[in-house]
């Protein structure tokens, strides 16, 4: 299995340094939200999520997403300010990868804050993201969380 680096700060405009892990305050949700309300950005977070942890270079990322570079790079940015991806230099090319663990914090943060501790007012939306991934998810009635699972 791969290693995963810590962001380089050497890419500023493309690191995070203070991703919203654990408890997500209602700050980042609306800041991860915004993000990925733009179609070319959800596109790339959604491609990132799928070449987890290898990830992808920007360069590819553009070709994928057919978009120019200077623009890709802009998306890259919002997604790395709103703590979804963050960039690792490697050469001369930055490898870029979707941080699982704040996906999890927003996905837990939205079924334990649309539950208000009430766990089965969420089950529908439970049983579905359980039938389409690899992930378990354990629900309480203080907190939701969605944790990745090992096949």
């Amino acid at each position: 299995m791969p290693t995963v680096s810590t962001p380089s700060p050497a890419v500023v405009s493309h690191f995070n340094p203070d991703p919203p892990l654990g408890e997500m305050s209602f700050q980042h949700a609306l800041s991860a939200f915004h993000a990925l309300s733009q179609p070319t950005r959800l596109e790339i977070f959604r491609l990132l999520m799928e070449r987890e942890p290898e990830g992808a270079a920007a360069g590819t990322i553009a070709e994928l997403v057919d978009g120019p570079h200077n623009t890709v790079s802009q998306h890259l940015s919002v997604l790395a300010r709103a703590g979804l991806i963050w960039g690792d230099r490697q050469g001369r090319s930055i490898v870029y990868r979707a941080d699982v663990r704040v996906m999890g914090a927003l996905m837990s943060f939205m079924l334990t804050d649309c539950c208000h501790g009430h766990p089965e007012a969420c089950a529908p939306i439970i049983a579905a993201l359980t039938g389409h991934c690899d992930c378990e998810i354990v629900v309480n009635k203080k907190k939701s969380q969605l944790k990745k699972t090992k096949a």
